[in-house]
């Protein structure tokens, strides 16, 4: 099963008991609270997954490791490939 396929699935499942609460399908006699809690629910999800996703960039853009080496390989390789383009007469 494909990354998308479980997270729709589990998308569906979460929407279909949400569903069951807020509407009370199958008539459970849940209490006034389950269903005043159950529908706002949605959006507290979406909002608690836009700060999770926001302090995971943040985390990761501060643990963000420096590449030296390959910083100092790749400036040698534009100096090698400008010193080839003036030798073909390129003007820089």
């Amino acid at each position: 099963m494909t990354k998308l396929l479980e997270w729709l699935f589990g998308v569906s499942v979460l929407g279909a008991v949400w569903a069951l609460v807020t509407f009370d399908l199958f008539d459970l006699k849940l209490p006034q609270t389950y269903r005043d809690v159950a529908w706002p629910m949605p959006l507290y999800l979406l909002v608690s997954f836009g700060c999770y996703s926001l302090a995971t960039v943040g985390y990761r853009v501060a643990t963000f490791n420096d590449c030296e080496e390959a910083a100092k390989e790749l400036q040698e390789q534009i100096k090698e490939a400008q010193e080839d383009l003036r030798k073909k007469g390129l003007k820089m």
